[in-house]
């Protein structure tokens, strides 16, 4: 309102030129400039209240809808809420049993990987006169395995044990026998090179296979070891331990492994604890 007199004064004055000064006239001529800049920049923020208030207005009928839609929700949830307990319940008890369960399985685990452990350790007391190459000892995934190369043991595509195998054997009985509640797998290996022979071995099965039992045979007649704790088999050419392409890796791969572990019957007690669904 202030403006619109303020113009009106001006235009009174520009009627009135003759009446004034022309220093009054310049004054009253550039008051109404101003006048004219000031209504143009009101006009301007004007229609940018009128923007903003518009784009308030969506968000707020979008924030109308979104309660609306959590009431509903709510709404929802509430009238299940004795439903929704019940799950929660048997969750919780899912739960609780799966984490009883994961604690029996870490003790187990422990003391297998400790009776390992104690095992493997004493095994390379035992062998620590052999040379390494001949003779390796490790645990790998929870097992003991004892690696024995074919040089040591056999003659080249024979599968009678040398005598000067005897020693080495003997020292592994030992430690198989002082544990007893311990399973005992032996597996033949061999190389990829062709064993073709009319009369055993026949070819690398056969040849695998029978120094497996050649060494389960001995452990058994000759140093004791329950023949109900022993399996053995050969795996051929089919479980390589370095590549084939060079003298050494089929020196490698050709070689009898001992596999000492706890017995199926344990595995199935720990089975045995898991959580009924």
């Amino acid at each position: 309102m202030k403006i619109f007199k303020i113009l009106a004064v001006s235009a009174m004055a520009l009627g009135l030129t003759s009446c004034v000064s022309k220093k009054q006239y310049d004054a009253l001529s550039s008051n109404y400039k101003q006048c004219i800049e000031n209504i143009g920049e009101r006009q301007r923020e004007i229609q940018d209240l009128k923007s903003q208030n518009s784009a308030l207005s969506g968000e707020n009928n979008l924030l109308k809808s979104q309660h609306d839609a959590l009431k509903s929700s709510l709404d929802a949830c509430l009238s299940n809420t004795g439903k929704s307990s019940a799950n929660i319940d048997k969750l919780v008890g899912e739960i609780n049993a799966s984490n009883s369960y994961i604690k029996q399985l870490i003790s187990n685990n422990a003391k297998n990987d400790s009776l390992n452990m104690a095992l493997s350790n004493k095994l390379k007391r035992s062998l620590d006169n052999v040379a390494d190459d001949d003779v390796q000892v490790k645990v790998l995934k929870g097992v003991v395995m004892i690696s024995l190369s074919d040089k040591m043991l056999y003659k080249t595509g024979d599968y009678n044990i040398q005598p000067t195998a005897q020693e080495v054997l003997g020292k592994v009985a030992k430690v198989i026998n002082d544990y007893d509640k311990y399973s005992v797998l032996i597996e033949g290996n061999t190389d990829n090179a062709p064993l073709n022979s009319p009369n055993l071995p026949r070819d690398n099965w056969d040849l695998s296979a029978l120094r497996g039992t050649a060494i389960a045979k001995v452990l058994q007649t000759q140093f004791g070891v329950d023949p109900a704790r022993i399996t053995a088999g050969g795996r051929s050419e089919y479980n390589p331990k370095a590549t084939n392409m060079s003298v050494s890796g089929r020196a490698d791969n050709r070689r009898t492994e001992i596999i000492i572990m706890p017995k199926l019957d344990e595995f199935m007690k720990l089975m045995d604890i898991a959580p009924k669904k």
